[in-house]
């Protein structure tokens, strides 16, 4: 068998780079290759254990891609071959291809912790068949702990509590989301979810898991012990290369795919996207482990393009961390670097803040109250990062800080921003809380 294009991994990176393809190449046959009929919506996981209440409702559908001409192989790929360019697959069948597409995601990374093969404890994994085991062994279990209090992690434990489980999350930092926010940002989360009944551990380490046969107990470090029914861990993923990593291709310092900005890897016509490959900041072009549908698809869209002929308006310039969550009355949301990173990186930098509302006037039913921190240089007074807390108009606001970081906005830039306004919909023309933080920044300048 013959394609032109093959597709390793039929994640939102494998799906959106095989309809790329096909769009900006219909005559080239496109085949996606993954193990799984059935896949998820990633960022929708969290959601089917009380939002949604079932697996199947967070099934991603491949009708539309289907119908744009993709062809789909549901089996395990054994091998590749770079050098005579094909792929053998478990049944024995061998496909040639003229391009291949490297979309083989993440793994969770399972900590060496003693106890961690005990029944009962759970890797948050992102295949159908893994979160309905969990799904029913939640159904007998009252007392829940989650490792790792990253988005997954408290997006997980949140939906979990709404059933009415005793939940509780561990987090070996010192706040909840660390690497995405700023201390005062994860404190306004820890005291929502405190206040709906979630025990929050911060800076400490689980050391063990206890029980007989099954896990009855996390041990940590400082010796406290937590009753447990089931433990969750959610503690990150690393790149899934073990298909290819033998094979001569470049693997990157952080242990991804190592790919140019079109996707291209160190083989010629074979390009990497997702979670597998390697992204580079944006800001410092240091090795990044963001993993992120947004940041997938962003990729994916590159790659699909690119495949034959560099298009260059279309490349990737490095990866932003672009985040947002909601639990239940608090939306957070992030893009760039946080204040911590800014410090670590050496950057001279002020900070502007602003408080205000998201709709006017405030006596709007629905309004809700908002929080802008925005970091620029010192010098140039180019945007660097922000975040954003509030109602869920955060989750709209945080993608006009995003453009602003792409396009290389200034404070001054912020400050001037010609907006569109709403009382039902958004904040005041008055003060629109991204422009007045802007605003706060550049009178600290003048001072």
């Amino acid at each position: 068998m013959r394609k032109d294009i093959v597709i390793l991994g039929g994640g939102p990176a494998g799906l959106l780079t095989a309809a790329t393809a096909k769009k900006n190449f219909p005559d080239k046959s496109v085949l996606l290759i993954r193990k799984e009929e059935v896949g998820m919506v990633p960022c929708g996981i969290p959601y089917i254990f009380s939002t949604i209440g079932n697996v199947e409702g967070d099934i991603l559908g491949l009708d539309n891609f289907k119908k744009l001409g993709v062809e789909f192989l549901f089996e395990e790929v054994l091998d590749v071959d770079f050098s005579s360019k094909k792929v053998k697959t478990a049944s024995g069948k061998e496909i040639e291809y003229d391009k291949l597409v490297l979309a083989l995601g993440s793994k969770p990374i399972i900590p060496r912790i003693e106890g961690i093969d005990l029944e009962g404890i759970f890797p948050v994994s992102k295949y159908k068949d893994d979160l309905e085991k969990i799904f029913s062994y939640l159904k007998e279990s009252k007392k829940v702990v989650i490792v790792g209090g990253g988005f997954i992690g408290v997006e997980v434990g949140d939906e979990i509590r709404k059933q009415g489980k005793d939940v509780t999350i561990v987090e070996a930092l010192d706040h909840l989301l660390p690497t995405a926010f700023d201390p005062e940002f994860g404190e306004l989360l820890e005291k929502n979810l405190a206040e709906k009944g979630v025990k929050i551990f911060t800076n400490r380490k689980v050391t063990k898991f206890v029980g007989s046969g099954k896990v009855e107990k996390v041990v940590l470090e400082d010796g406290g012990e937590l009753e447990a029914d089931i433990a969750l861990i959610s503690i990150g993923y690393r790149p899934n290369v073990d298909l290819v990593k033998d094979k001569g291709i470049r693997i990157g310092e952080g242990g991804g795919i190592w790919v140019d900005e079109y996707m291209r890897t160190s083989i010629p016509d074979v390009f990497a996207v997702g979670d597998c490959a390697e992204h580079r900041c944006f800001f410092t072009r240091r090795p990044s482990k963001l993993m992120l549908a947004s940041i997938a698809t962003f990729e994916a869209r590159i790659a699909g393009t690119n495949l034959y002929g560099l298009k260059v308006f279309r490349r990737n310039k490095g990866t932003l961390g672009i985040f947002s969550t909601s639990i239940e009355g608090l939306t957070l949301a992030t893009a760039g670097m946080i204040e911590k990173v800014v410090k670590e990186e050496g950057f001279e930098y002020i900070v502007g803040e602003a408080t205000g509302i998201d709709r006017h006037p405030g006596t709007i039913p629905d309004k809700s109250q908002v929080k802008v921190k925005l970091i620029f240089s010192k010098v140039s007074l180019h945007l660097l990062g922000g975040q954003i807390a509030g109602g869920k108009s955060v989750g709209e606001m945080i993608n006009i800080l995003a453009m602003a970081l792409q396009t290389g906005a200034t404070a001054n830039d912020l400050f001037t921003l010609q907006i569109g306004t709403h009382p039902l919909l958004t904040a005041p023309p008055t003060a629109y809380p991204i422009i007045s933080a802007a605003e706060n920044a550049l009178m600290k300048v003048k001072c």
